[in-house]
């Protein structure tokens, strides 16, 4: 039985066949799926895992339809460039499991009699001192204001959770510093929890009852996975007005849902529809194949972004223009899917021989 009919190869040949495929320098063609690659996951079955990712250009021919697994995951690295053939198959009728977009269509050209507050405000709360816990924070909100400022937002509003932060206006003068209870909530776009530290858990219950709109990222999701009762009032926001985005990597999302980063890994979809329907959310899961997803949403899996992304900051800087998109989006699974394209957009067309700092990738986003 371990022989493989026809083929004159037992599995122990097919093995080394296999492993010869992953280190191979020379290009290899994948057909329908790569081999062990599980095609609605993006996992490996755990005896395929390679080692290391394949070290050649990897190209794959998928057949009949387009699978989830080879756009998240492990599956960008596994499948390379992507062909695809119906076969002259009839679509068939059923719910896909998930979207691959298209660029987002272009905004109209802003009206010349506009003014600062036809692009709306937006307040960035996080950035925990060093007076709290030794630990300074505050760039992660800095970065996550200065990408809010250079995608158009009218104003940004930045509370900074620490005692002198008027440093902050050397960087940016355009910057408005804010005491937290000097912001009118009701009327913002909040982006909160960027570098938050512990400090921002006390403010989550105003700013979850309050805010017009609201981006969560970072320490505010740990406060919600930690807190029972701000996940409550996260799960009440939710049911009253669908402006709300999280933005979970893939172990702030295993904190919310009280499980493992490899069992979120492993169904990625599943997940972020899971986060979705318990808070009432648009949930945007980061990574290789960011998945974007909403109640009563099918999941898109955003096609932009590379391993440049893959530094300190940039998840600021996509908190931050999510911000400035959802201030004047029409739904926030739309603000969602545009930030991450542009976000992942900017990575795709950055400067062969150029590091990607988080900084220069925010004052870059002027020119979308």
């Amino acid at each position: 039985m371990s022989r493989i009919a026809g083929l004159g190869m037992d599995l122990a040949d097919m093995e080394r066949v296999r492993q010869a495929l992953q280190q191979s320098h020379a290009p290899v063609l994948c057909v329908d799926v790569p081999s062990g690659l599980l095609s609605d996951t993006g996992q490996y079955l755990p005896e395929w895992q390679p080692a290391v990712p394949p070290v050649s250009p990897r190209h794959t021919l998928s057949l009949l339809t387009l699978k989830p697994g080879l756009f998240t995951g492990m599956g960008r690295d596994a499948a390379g460039t992507v062909w695809w053939d119906d076969l002259g198959s009839t679509p068939g009728t059923g719910q896909p499991t998930a979207w691959l977009p298209g660029a987002p269509s272009k905004a109209p050209p802003p009206a010349h009699a506009s003014h600062k507050g036809s692009y709306a405000d937006v307040a960035v709360v996080g950035g925990e001192g060093l007076h709290r816990r030794g630990l300074g924070m505050g760039g992660a909100a800095l970065l996550a204001a200065s990408a809010a400022l250079h995608a158009g937002a009218g104003r940004v509003l930045v509370n900074l959770l620490e005692d002198e932060p008027s440093y902050a206006l050397a960087l940016q003068p355009e910057w408005m510093l804010r005491r937290f209870e000097a912001l009118e909530l009701a009327r913002l776009t909040v982006v909160c929890g960027c570098g938050g530290g512990q400090a921002i858990t006390p403010l989550l219950p105003a700013v979850l009852a309050q805010a017009q709109r609201l981006v969560l990222d970072a320490d505010a999701l740990n406060a919600v996975a930690q807190d029972p009762a701000l996940a409550t009032l996260l799960a009440q926001r939710g049911a009253r007005t669908p402006w709300t985005v999280l933005t979970p990597h893939p172990l702030e999302a295993a904190r919310l849902l009280g499980c493992s980063t490899q069992e979120v890994q492993a169904r990625r979809l599943q997940a972020a529809q899971q986060l979705a329907q318990r808070f009432g959310c648009t949930v945007v899961l980061k990574g290789s194949g960011s998945v974007i997803t909403a109640p009563e949403h099918t999941p898109v899996i955003n096609p932009t972004g590379n391993a440049r992304l893959a530094t300190a900051g940039t998840g600021d800087v996509l908190a931050g223009l999510l911000g400035a998109r959802l201030a004047l989006a029409a739904s926030a699974f739309e603000a969602a899917r545009r930030a991450c394209w542009e976000h992942g957009q900017q990575a795709d067309q950055w400067p062969t021989g150029h590091a990607l700092t988080a900084n220069l990738l925010a004052r870059r986003l002027a020119r979308l």
